[in-house]
């Protein structure tokens, strides 16, 4: 992806594209991969970079959602297990297997979760990851040799999915531009105009870089910008009703001591309606999440106290090493777009499904979800699209389609992450290889990425290269930011940017990263 190509490809269309898709996280995503693998032409653009916002902050599972299968949900679960196995069918370089134990201190827990998660099982049929079972107290502690000793029982073990959000977001822009798309960041919709009918056929958009301004002329426009869902409609019809009732969950990273061993911890009955997470992830420890109803949406939410201290206290229960707020390494909050009533009260028990919303002006929006059911969300979006613009019938092809990177996943070659870009990694490194050193000593990644992810990637920023493109900012906030000089200097070469550039980026950065630290 380049991103000059891709926007001039825009500016020099006379044409109206078939479809015009706002919000590049996984849903806008999905949309532009179904649309363009069906053969339709198809426009993406995202004001800032794709998946700054949620799709970058969620808790790293492709799962079917063990809670909403005791809340009742059993169609959605069903789904998402479906979908969770055609996910790691398409990307098995960045979906794989994850064991979850749920530990057991009461005499009743074995029964109760022994046998909702044998109809889990049962549920996911040939897309199962494998069988719960019981475990006993010394298997539970085999596998959780970190986990608080007193009064435990036993445990539950059951298997499902985790994955990379961000790096699955690029890969997944990655396809819709292999299959005829484009997608360009940094390119934000200011305004929605009509045709005589009084249907949206027309955005105005301005380049985030240049300041330059231009219309977008579409058959049908697709609003996927999830928590910003609302504020698109108005642009159509100020008097639109509000869909979004949004909610914001955090997360809390530490080292990988914290959680010893392969498995995950799931604590199933929280006092905010939630089940907390505790995951192994990147040689870390990801610890959450929470469910706070929220008024205001944000593409740089910030994490309350009370959330923080719940996370803590609920894990220091659980894990035998009590952790505190000096050994949080990173805290990130994400926010839910759910479809909800407008209720300010508990956002817990809204509905995780999927809304498809077609205003008067025939703007399309798609809310609520997540991302394990994104590709059927997609197809949903692009069947109701297609029909809306009368564009030509074609079958979706998403459920076998490979996604960019496909291969199958090799834990010991240091560049996995990327599938079968690795080899360009490594060809970078095999003419250099000072590109090979550390970018800091306390996490993995190297210059040959930088330079990899602004050559290949679409990334224009050092917050793009060390939130999203690599993970470090999530992982360790003050490493993130030591190693923002040594990443600014390298893409200036790659993108011809002056001393100036490198400066800003680096404060930038570094400002940023403060608010991923807890004070």
């Amino acid at each position: 992806m380049n991103r000059r190509e891709m926007l001039e490809r825009v500016l020099n269309r006379s044409q109206p594209w078939q479809i015009l898709v706002i919000g590049g996280g996984a849903t806008g995503a999905g949309i532009a991969v179904d649309a363009a693998s069906r053969g339709y032409e198809v426009l993406l653009v995202e004001q800032n970079d794709f998946g700054k916002g949620t799709s970058s902050r969620s808790t790293k599972l492709v799962h079917g959602g063990v809670r909403y299968l005791e809340q009742g949900n059993i169609s959605l679960v069903m789904e998402a297990l479906r979908e969770r196995g055609i996910v790691r069918q398409n990307a098995p370089h960045l979906v794989s297997d994850l064991a979850f134990v749920v530990p057991r201190y009461d005499w009743w827990e074995a029964p109760f979760y022994g046998l909702g998660l044998k109809v889990y099982d049962l549920l996911a049929g040939k897309y199962g990851f494998g069988s719960s079972q019981l475990l006993t107290r010394e298997e539970t502690l085999a596998r959780l040799p970190t986990i608080k000793k007193d009064g435990l029982r036993g445990g539950v073990i059951y298997y499902d999915g985790q994955f990379d959000d961000a790096r699955l977001l690029i890969n997944l822009m990655q396809t819709a531009a292999d299959h005829g798309a484009a997608v360009v960041n940094y390119v934000q919709v200011t305004g929605l105009d009509k045709d005589p009918d009084g249907f949206v056929n027309q955005a105005s958009a301005r380049d985030v870089e240049t300041d330059r301004e231009f219309t977008i002329r579409a058959n049908v426009v697709i609003n996927a910008t999830g928590p910003f869902c609302d504020s698109i409609r108005k642009m159509a019809d100020p008097s639109a009703t509000p869909l979004i009732t949004p909610s914001q969950g955090i997360h809390l990273v530490f080292d990988g001591s914290f959680l010893a061993g392969n498995s995950a911890i799931l604590v199933p009955h929280t006092s905010d309606g939630r089940v907390i997470f505790a995951i192994p992830w990147h040689g870390h420890t990801v610890v959450g999440t929470t469910d706070t109803p929220i008024s205001d949406v944000s593409l740089e939410p910030a994490p309350f106290d009370s959330e923080v201290e719940f996370i803590l206290e609920t894990a220091g229960r659980y894990l035998h090493k009590v952790p505190k707020r000096s050994d949080v390494l990173s805290v990130f909050a994400g926010i839910r777009p759910l479809v909800g009533n407008g209720d300010a009260g508990s956002t817990a028990s809204i509905p995780r499904d999927h809304t498809i919303k077609i205003d008067d002006s025939g703007l399309l929006s798609i809310a609520g979800g997540k991302w394990t059911t994104y590709r059927r969300m997609a197809e949903d979006v692009v069947n109701q699209a297609a029909t809306l613009a009368r564009l030509p019938e074609r079958a979706p092809k998403t459920e076998t389609l490979r996604i960019h990177g496909f291969c199958e996943q090799d834990e010991t070659r240091t560049f996995s992450i990327y599938g079968s870009d690795a080899a360009g990694v490594e060809a970078l490194i095999r003419e250099d290889r000072a590109l090979a050193k550390p970018l800091h000593k306390d996490l993995n990644y190297c210059p040959a990425e930088v330079i990899w992810t602004t050559r290949n990637e679409m990334a224009r920023t050092v917050e793009d290269v060390l939130a999203r493109r690599t993970r470090a900012l999530f992982l360790n906030a003050q490493a993130a930011s030591e190693m923002a000089s040594t990443a600014a200097e390298i893409m200036a070469r790659e993108l011809d940017c002056d001393h100036h550039w490198v400066a800003n980026q680096i404060t930038s950065f570094q400002n940023l990263a403060r608010r991923y630290v807890l004070s």
